[in-house]
C-alpha cells in the first residue's frame, strides 16, 4: 500500500482511537476494513510519530496488549479530519437524494436524517451547503407512476403497465410482478418480473406512459434474483455490437458514462474507445450527441448510419431556414 494511501488513514485512525479508549484490535480494524495484521503495523507506525525532538515525551504513545488499544500524547492530531467542501457536497446531495427517495419514508426516519444533514452542514461551512443547495434531487417519475408503483409494492399486487422503450421507439403493454424501487445512475427504476420479456427488468419511471394496479397478487418466479446495479444499469453482452469511436478530449464524458471494453490514449487528450451495444438507434444518437468531439471508426455500417442521418437532419434544418 502507497504512502498516500496510507497517511490518511493514519490521520484518521488516531483521531478515532482518542476517543475510544480500549477498543479492541478486531473491532477497529473492521470499522477500518483492515486485517489486524494491517492495523497493528499502522499502530507500530504511529508509535513512532510525534513532534519533533523525537524523545520518549514526545512520541504518540500507544499500546494494544491484550488485545484492548490504548493511545496517549496525541493531542496535536486528536481532531478529526474535516471533509473537503466537495466530499461534503457529494454526501449531502447523497442524503438529500435518499431523504426524497419513497421507500426510505416505510425503513427510515426522515426526521433523524434531517438532523444529520443539518449537522454536517453546519459542520462542513457555508461552502459545501451553498453548493449542494444547488443541485436539484428529484425523483423524475411520471405523474401518479410513482404512488402506483408503492401501492402495488406495499399490497403485493401485479402492475399493468404502458411503457415506452427509446431504443425502439415505441410504446408496449406489460405485466410486472414488482420487486422493489432501485436508484440507479441518478435515475428511479421499478424492479420486477416482466411477463413479456420472462426475466427480471428494470422499468424507469419517467417512461412509464400509465400504471395500473391489478387484482392478482404479485408472484415473481423463486428464482427472479435483484439485479446488481452498482456499477450502473446498462450491462453489454459478448455478442453485442463492438463499435470503436475516436474522441477529443471534450468527447472524454463517454468513458465515466458508459463500461468500455477498451480505452486507449491517442496523445494530446484524444481516446480509441471500444465499447458494445446491441441497439445501433443508441449509438447513431451517442456519434451525434458527440458532434466534432468523436467520429465513428468501426463498423463501417454505423458511419454510414451517422452520415446519413446527420445529412437528414442538416437538410430539414435548411428547409425550415430557407
Amino acid at each position: 500500500m502507497s504512502t498516500a494511501d496510507r497517511l490518511p488513514r493514519l490521520l484518521a485512525l488516531v483521531p478515532y482511537l482518542m476517543s475510544h479508549q480500549g477498543a479492541t484490535v478486531p473491532e477497529v480494524a473492521k470499522i477500518f476494513g483492515l486485517s489486524e495484521k494491517q492495523l497493528i503495523d499502522d499502530l507500530q507506525l504511529v508509535w513512532m510519530c510525534g513532534l519533533p525532538g523525537h524523545t520518549p515525551g514526545d512520541l504518540i504513545d500507544v499500546s494494544w496488549d491484550g488485545g484492548e488499544i490504548l493511545i496517549d500524547n496525541a493531542e496535536t492530531i486528536a481532531r478529526p479530519l474535516r471533509l473537503a467542501t466537495d466530499e461534503a457536497s457529494a454526501l449531502l446531495v447523497a442524503l438529500r437524494m435518499l431523504q426524497e427517495f419513497p421507500e426510505f419514508a416505510e425503513v427510515g426516519d426522515r426526521d433523524a436524517l434531517a438532523r444529520v444533514i443539518a449537522k454536517l452542514e453546519r459542520a462542513a461551512g457555508e461552502g459545501a451547503a451553498a453548493v449542494s443547495s444547488q443541485v436539484a434531487v428529484e425523483m423524475d417519475a411520471a405523474p401518479g407512476a410513482l404512488a402506483a408503483v408503492n401501492e402495488g409494492l406495499r399490497t403485493r399486487r401485479r402492475l399493468s403497465l404502458t411503457y415506452y422503450v427509446p431504443g425502439r421507439d415505441e410504446v408496449t403493454p406489460r405485466d410486472v410482478d414488482p420487486m422493489r424501487l432501485v436508484v440507479a445512475d441518478g435515475r428511479s427504476y421499478l424492479e420486477g418480473w416482466c411477463y413479456r420479456a420472462e426475466a427480471v427488468r428494470l422499468f424507469r419511471l419517467d417512461r412509464m406512459l400509465d400504471v395500473r394496479i391489478l387484482d392478482v397478487a404479485a408472484e415473481p418466479p423463486e428464482d427472479a434474483e435483484p439485479l446488481d446495479v452498482a456499477q450502473g444499469v446498462f450491462r453489454p453482452s459478448p455478442t453485442d455490437e463492438l463499435v470503436e469511436l475516436e474522441v477529443t478530449p471534450a468527447g472524454r464524458w463517454v468513458t465515466e458514462y458508459y463500461p468500455c471494453e477498451e480505452v486507449v490514449e491517442l496523445g494530446d487528450g484524444r481516446m480509441r474507445v471500444s465499447l458494445r451495444a446491441r441497439d445501433q438507434g443508441w449509438l447513431v444518437r451517442l456519434a451525434l450527441r458527440l458532434g466534432d468531439t468523436g467520429r465513428v471508426v468501426s463498423p463501417p455500417s454505423l458511419a454510414g448510419a451517422v452520415r446519413e442521418q446527420a445529412s437528414e437532419a442538416l437538410a430539414r434544418y435548411e428547409e425550415c431556414t430557407g
